[in-house]
């Protein structure tokens, strides 16, 4: 494409002349393509270059690939590193030829080389990257991983000669020249990434090490390595987390930091001393994973009225509860994501952080170094913020600096431990908040937990059987409120594990802090009469909200009853 196509191009991209030029001079320095270029520099936003190359190049755009299938010959020819290096994948066939998704339709080596492999005339489909990187792991997820390859090089000499360094972001991808023992460990974080796994835990048996992986919330269990690896393995990971490998007694955490292409992962391990060995807890935080909107996490429309109407408050504090793992911090994310972040500075402390967000300043705890959540709150008072979000109250001094903050007119975010809504304003006044502290500050108490979702793939209406009919009934629904008397399940397949389930949403319960609620935190009312007096004026409880996602399909009465309890009446 010459010089003067692509000035025409870029003008009526929108660009200022000082930014074509600023994306031809990089062109020409970085040896990357235009698009790329655009992309990387943030000249313009991804959609808008696939859309000017589809009309240019006359190359046929498809923004979603969800339902798109991937040719089995594809899959078994092309190795998963250089569809995902090249972000290229098979979306169908037409006369004989191979149409490709890729988002870099200007970088055209790698698809002169996907034609070679395949034996094949390929041409290209535009699609984001995002989706492309989506249908990669989905396509790729039954393959082997390279994990059964990786135990079958593991030789007994190999063992004992274990690498100790390790570069400061290691890319997963790059296992053409390791050792087999960093191959595998490599290996087995690719395929929890695949899979969406969100730990990966290494339990050792008497005679093998067991791989487990927790996918949507449940543990499954995945290869079992031979005993023999066992010490290599857990040298290794402790090399990762920059860990003491001759200390086998104590636990220990630690952390890295890995790649997968051009994108990065943090790892975060945990080890503690069993009876057969040493036992690893993997937690795995995706950076590159789409940051969530408030409209895509599950609200109804009632309850994405109420947080909203809160959002927009100048100043008060609003708490996001529920257990470990039940997505507080994606909520979080999603509500920040609804602050303007060009007229509001944003600050943000957690434990870690979870993902990048643009535009707001992200602070990490570092206790060892004196930078605990109420020390960095104090600090923020100083940063003249608008809004501030605290990845968890932990402690009095915590909770007392944030209220305080809130108070003086600043909007804060924060989560807690506690099992419902309206325990979360008792829990304040039992680690010594005054309650009227409490009740001048709290705006909004956001209850949440997560529920599987039926797997799409091989959902089916069928007649509830007994143990199903139970459920229905310890709900306290009736058969006729299902179509025909039939509940959708997920009979199991291939995409979900054969679990019945794929991906979650979560159920809410949204407890605003009214006039009725001010005085009863002042008359230190119990948790129980704040939300009956709460339920007779209208509040959606979790239970309530899970039993609305079931009658519309979306889940099973099992996964309700698994994460509420009954209400209170």
């Amino acid at each position: 494409m010459t010089d003067r196509l692509k000035i025409t191009m870029l003008r009526k991209a929108g660009l200022t002349p000082a930014q074509i030029e600023e994306a031809l001079e990089a062109e020409r320095n970085s040896g990357q393509t235009l698009d790329r270029v655009l992309v990387t520099r943030n000249l313009l936003p991804e959609a808008k270059v696939l859309d000017f190359l589809s009309e240019y190049l006359g190359i046929p755009k498809n923004p979603n690939l969800t339902g798109s299938k991937v040719p089995e010959a594809f899959i078994q020819v092309v190795p998963v590193q250089f569809a995902r290096t090249h972000n290229l994948i098979a979306v169908g066939r037409r006369n004989g030829v191979v149409e490709v998704a890729t988002c870099t339709p200007l970088d055209v080596q790698p698809m002169d080389e996907l034609a070679s492999l395949l034996e094949s005339e390929v041409e290209p489909v535009l699609a984001p990257k995002q989706e492309i990187t989506n249908l990669i792991n989905r396509a790729y997820r039954h393959k082997a991983d390279g994990v059964d390859e990786a135990l079958d090089d593991i030789e007994e000499e190999d063992i004992m000669g274990l690498a100790t360094e390790i570069e400061e972001s290691e890319d997963l991808l790059d296992v053409a020249n390791k050792a087999p023992i960093i191959k595998l460990v490599n290996m087995l974080l690719f395929q929890a990434l695949k899979l969406r796994a969100s730990d990966i835990h290494l339990q050792p048996f008497p005679d093998h090490l067991q791989v487990r992986m927790r996918i949507d919330g449940i543990l499954y269990d995945m290869e079992a390595i031979p005993k023999k690896a066992q010490e290599a393995i857990t040298s290794r990971v402790k090399v990762m987390g920059k860990m003491d490998i001759a200390e086998r007694r104590l636990p220990q955490d630690g952390r890295a930091s890995i790649r997968i292409g051009d994108g990065d992962v943090d790892v975060r391990i945990s080890t503690v001393p069993v009876n057969y060995g040493e036992r690893i807890v993997f937690r795995i935080l995706d950076k590159t994973a789409k940051v969530f909107r408030l409209h895509e996490i599950g609200l109804s429309e009632e309850n994405l009225k109420i947080f909203r109407r809160y959002l927009s408050y100048s100043h008060g504090m609003i708490f996001v509860t529920g257990p470990t793992g039940s997505g507080k911090t994606t909520t979080l994310y999603a509500a920040l994501t609804e602050q303007d972040s060009t007229e509001k500075n944003i600050l943000t402390i957690e434990d870690p952080i979870e993902y990048n967000l643009a535009g707001i300043s992200q602070v990490q705890v570092n206790t060892k170094k004196g930078l605990t959540f109420a020390a960095g709150l104090r600090s923020f008072l100083r940063q003249d913020p608008d809004v501030m979000m605290v990845g968890e109250v932990r402690d009095t001094e915590t909770a007392e600096i944030a209220i305080r903050a809130a108070l003086t007119g600043h909007l804060v975010f924060s989560t807690v431990h506690t099992n419902d809504s309206a325990s979360t304003v008792t829990r304040l006044i039992d680690i010594d908040i005054e309650p009227y502290l409490v009740s001048s500050s709290l705006l909004l108490v956001v209850a949440q937990r997560l529920v599987r979702l039926i797997c799409p793939h091989c959902k089916e209406l069928v007649p509830p059987d007994e143990k199903v009919s139970f459920q229905i009934e310890e709900l306290g629904l009736d058969r006729d409120r299902f179509p025909e008397g039939k509940i959708w399940k997920g009979m199991g397949c291939d995409e979900c594990f054969h679990s019945g389930f794929q991906g979650r949403t979560a159920i809410y319960e949204m407890l605003p802090i009214d006039e009725h609620i001010q005085h009863q935190i002042v008359e230190r009312a119990s948790a129980t009469d704040i939300k009956r007096g709460a339920i007779q004026r209208g509040l959606k409880t979790l239970r309530m909200d899970g039993i609305e996602k079931l009658l519309s399909g979306m889940t099973t009465p099992g996964e309700v009853l698994r994460v509420t309890q009954m209400d209170i009446v």
